[in-house]
C-alpha cells in the first residue's frame, strides 16, 4: 500500500515507532507510539476529506466502504488491520483504526530483554512448546497476546507444519512450515462468507502438527476444543479476558455458541482435557506489556480449577520424560 493512500495520515504510517492510529472523526487523531496513546496536531479539513481517506484504505484491503456497507473490518496489504465504520453507525463521522504489526514479531529473547517476559518464565515458556502443551493466551485488547503467540510458535520444532486461522491475518511468524488461513466475509450480496469455524474445521484436513487461532471469538472454539483433544497437541490460541479463569468460562460461552444441542456439562468436561496451560497478559498505565500469569488447568470432579505455575513445571517435566 502507498502511504498516499492515507492522506494526512502518511507521517503515522511512515513511522515505524507507530503501533496504532486512531481517528475519531477530521480533528481527532490519535496514535500509540512505543505503548503510549498520544492526541496529534494532524488534521482533515473536513468529514468528505476523512471519508475519502478511509475509502482508499478500505480499498487497497480489495474491500468497499459505503452507505450499504458501513463498516468494514480487514488487513492492508503491510499486514496491519483496519477498522471503519461510516455515519450514520459512527453518529460523530467517520472512525478509522488500524493496528500496525512489526514486519518481524520480537522472539522470546527480545520479549526478555524488554521486560514482558521474566527470564524464568521464559525457560518454562520454552518447555511449554517442547512438551506439546496446549496454551490459550488471554488479555485484554492491545495487551501484547499475538506478540507474545507469535514468539510462542517461533518457538516450535522446524520441521513442524503449523496451520493458522484468523479473522484477519496478522500473525507474521518466523517459522518456515507455516500454512495461513484468513476468514472471509459475505460479499455486499450476502454470500460468499467463510467463518472461523469452517476454517478450523479445514485445518484439520490439512496435516497440521500445530493449529494456531490467532483470536477465538466464536462457534469456532468448539471445534478448537475437539481438535484439541484429538491428537493436535502443541495447539496454540488467544482469547480476550481478564485472568486465566474468566478465560476457560469464556471459552465454555463461546463453545457453546458451537453447537445448540451440546449440554453445558459436555463442553465443560472437555476444557481440562484440551487445555493445559493459560498464559495472561497485561497492559501496564504506564504503556509496557507483559505476562502476568501462569496459570495450569488440572480437572475438578466434571469441570475444571486453575493451578499455580508449579503445576504447569510438573506437567512439562512429565511429557518431556516421556
Amino acid at each position: 500500500m502507498s502511504v498516499s493512500h492515507a492522506g494526512p495520515l502518511a507521517g503515522l504510517f511512515a513511522d515505524p515507532r507507530v503501533s496504532e492510529i486512531i481517528v475519531n472523526g477530521p480533528d481527532r487523531v490519535y496514535a500509540e507510539i512505543e505503548g503510549r496513546l498520544e492526541a496529534t496536531a494532524i488534521r482533515f479539513r473536513d468529514a468528505t476529506e476523512l471519508r475519502a481517506v478511509v475509502a482508499r484504505l478500505v480499498g487497497a484491503c480489495g474491500r468497499r466502504i459505503d452507505d450499504a456497507t458501513p463498516l468494514v473490518d480487514a488487513r492492508l496489504p503491510d499486514g496491519s488491520r483496519l477498522n471503519a465504520v461510516l455515519p450514520p453507525l459512527a453518529v460523530d463521522g467517520p472512525l478509522l483504526t488500524v493496528r500496525r504489526f512489526a514486519s518481524r514479531p520480537p522472539d522470546l529473547a527480545a520479549l526478555v530483554a524488554r521486560g514482558s517476559v521474566e527470564p524464568d518464565d521464559a525457560r518454562l515458556l520454552a518447555g511449554v512448546v517442547a512438551a506439546r502443551l496446549n496454551v490459550i493466551v488471554s488479555g485484554g485488547t492491545s495487551s501484547g497476546k499475538t506478540t507474545l503467540l507469535a514468539a510462542l510458535c517461533g518457538l516450535a520444532d522446524p520441521s513442524e507444519r503449523i496451520v493458522t486461522v484468523e479473522d484477519a491475518a496478522e500473525l507474521q511468524l518466523p517459522v518456515d512450515h507455516v500454512a495461513r488461513l484468513e476468514a472471509r466475509p459475505a460479499s455486499v450480496e450476502g454470500r460468499g462468507a467463510v467463518d472461523l469455524r469452517a476454517l478450523v474445521r479445514n485445518a484439520l484436513r490439512m496435516r497440521p502438527d500445530r493449529i494456531v487461532v490467532g483470536e477465538v471469538r466464536g462457534g469456532e472454539a468448539l471445534d478448537l476444543l475437539l481438535a484439541m483433544n484429538t491428537g493436535h497437541d502443541g495447539s496454540l490460541a488467544t482469547i480476550h479476558a481478564n485472568a486465566p479463569g474468566d478465560a476457560l468460562r469464556r471459552l465454555e460461552t463461546l463453545a457453546l455458541m458451537g453447537a445448540v444441542d451440546v449440554p453445558y456439562r459436555a463442553v465443560r468436561d472437555q476444557v481440562p482435557a484440551a487445555v493445559q496451560v493459560v498464559l495472561h497478559v497485561e497492559r501496564r498505565p504506564d504503556g509496557q506489556r507483559r505476562l502476568a500469569e501462569i496459570a495450569g488447568v488440572s480437572r475438578d470432579g466434571e469441570g475444571w480449577r486453575i493451578e499455580p505455575a508449579a503445576h504447569v513445571t510438573e506437567l512439562v517435566a512429565r511429557r518431556l520424560r516421556g
